[in-house]
């Protein structure tokens, strides 16, 4: 939306991006799906408050955003020429720029912007219009990804079932020195190993990555602004590189890429057609093996191959890999609810009390989950262990004042004016637990049954549940949605019958 701020992190982005990267304006704008124009506001912004590359040690992003807006920025004040119809209504006869500007401004009268700048802001734009992209590769630039189209069978050995393995395929711009592998699939976690393992291949990093716009590269596919899967821009800025997503529908962009997925698939995939691979190893040994012969066989009508070009030309100008690999994370964004703890795959990590209600990032590793709140990391916890909580004591309020709204003591009060049932259920749901606002989530839970179905539907379910030794809030919500709490309840004899019948109950013959 017009006026709407830009995130610190994406701004923090622009900054490596100019300084580190060494990338133009047009390219950097392209990468984190703003405008030219927007890419010079922040870096010459930077520069006027004397910001420097890397930002000094302690700048996390709360605290670049106050050097940067020290006071509440004004919203937008000027209204936005309509640039196409300015460029239709100047084919006409008789039509100039002034005349044009001057209709403008009787219309927004103090919202309009001055004659030179209506001017010079449609000159940007129609150079916008008329840029054309040549693919013009440079040394070290960029490296092209993709998968192919082909797949693999491999065969389970024990199974003999077939799965179909994925061909990832890289190459490099300038000397078209190609990677291919094998993967299971195109999720996230393989997407990103490829990539590793297509940068140990180069022996460096270029200064781009241009991929399709498959889902594990790219969240939201789009011409002007893509936006790039957190994961895969966190591995990226790991090696000091940028990604740049091929635009949608534009063959141009992604050529380098075509032309290797086809090289591939006739070069390797095609002479493997009459082999049967037993495992995803075997298989990639085969495609190392057939890659050598690619990249050392010379040009059509020329003697040089593309590993020869490769290192006349991109291993030079390639980037140095970084000494460590990077940590393999998946990004995802929670807010912690009343009981201050986010969930995660049905577990839940305590933040900050304070942080109550706030959009806080996860940052989840294999062993980690590190939750970040603008940027600054607010609380790690260990992603597996005993129980379904994990909590830090420093994470508590001091007498709850965080969330004083709520108490044990009043889930209690609520409870009994439902009911003796419920009033049982919900002392369940707070006893026996490391801190009772553990129960909070469950209380809650019951609280919008009773919304939903009555009161004395409630009441009548929670005395089922508890008759049946399950006082849980799953149960009493199962009972509701089946319509269970309108039976009568049964007595001890029958209340075995009431256990769901499927192949894990046994029963007494079993044992006979």
């Amino acid at each position: 939306m017009p006026g709407e701020r830009v995130p610190m992190k994406k701004i923090v982005e622009v900054l490596r991006l100019k300084h580190e990267a060494k990338l133009s304006h047009a390219q950097i704008a392209r990468a984190c799906g703003l405008s030219k124009g927007a890419v010079s506001k922040y870096v010459s912004l930077a520069q006027a408050k004397g910001l420097s590359w890397p930002l000094p040690e302690g700048t996390d992003q709360r605290r670049l955003e106050a050097l940067l807006y020290p006071a509440q920025r004004p919203p937008e004040r000027f209204a936005e020429p309509d640039y196409f119809q300015i460029h239709q209504q100047l084919k006409r006869k008789g039509v100039t720029l002034q005349l044009l500007w001057s209709e403008y401004a009787a219309v927004h009268d103090e919202r309009a912007y001055r004659y030179s700048q209506y001017c010079h802001r449609y000159r940007r734009w129609r150079a916008r219009q008329r840029r054309s992209m040549h693919q013009l590769h440079r040394a070290g630039e960029k490296a092209f990804i993709d998968y192919c189209g082909t797949t693999v069978e491999v065969i389970d050995p024990d199974t003999g079932e077939l799965h179909r393995a994925q061909i990832f395929v890289g190459v490099l711009g300038a000397s078209s020195y190609t990677f291919a592998e094998a993967t299971w699939s195109q999720s996230l976690a393989d997407w990103i190993g490829s990539n590793q393992r297509m940068l140990r291949f180069f022996g460096g990093v270029p200064a781009l990555l241009v991929p399709d716009n498959l889902k594990a590269a790219v969240t939201r596919a789009n011409r002007y602004t893509p936006q790039v899967n957190d994961t895969y821009a966190e591995m990226a800025a790991h090696y000091h590189s940028a990604v740049l997503p091929a635009r949608p529908y534009k063959p141009k962009d992604k050529a380098k890429a075509e032309a290797a997925v086809q090289l591939v698939e006739r070069w390797i995939l095609a002479r493997l057609r009459h082999q049967r691979f037993f495992s995803l190893a075997q298989l990639n040994q085969a495609i190392s093996a057939l890659l050598v012969d690619l990249n050392e066989r010379p040009f059509q009508g020329r003697t040089e191959s593309r590993r020869d070009l490769f290192e006349a030309i991109d291993r030079p100008a390639l980037k140095p890999l970084p000494a460590d690999a990077y940590e393999f994370a998946e990004w995802h964004k929670a807010k912690p609810g009343i009981d201050y703890h986010v969930a995660f795959e049905g577990r839940l990590y305590s933040v900050p009390h304070a942080l109550v209600g706030q959009t806080l990032e996860l940052r989840v590793t294999a062993t980690a989950v590190e939750i970040l709140h603008k940027g600054q990391r607010v609380a790690v916890h260990a992603r597996r262990g005993k129980g379904r909580y994990a909590t830090i004591t420093e994470h508590m309020p001091k007498s709850h004042q965080a969330h004083r709204e709520w108490s044990p003591g009043r889930f209690q009060r609520w409870a009994a004016a439902i009911g003796p049932a419920t009033a049982a259920l919900v002392r369940f749901q707070l006893q026996d637990r490391p801190h009772p606002e553990h129960g909070y989530r469950a209380c809650l839970g019951l609280l919008n049954l009773a919304r939903r179905y009555s009161q004395p539907r409630l009441e009548a379910a929670c005395a089922r549940a508890l008759a049946l030794g399950a006082p849980r809030y799953k149960s009493v919500a199962s009972m509701l949605k089946q319509g269970l709490d309108q039976q009568p309840l049964p007595d001890d004899s029958e209340a075995q019958d009431e256990l769901p019948v499927h192949t894990n109950v046994r029963g007494a013959g079993y044992y006979h």
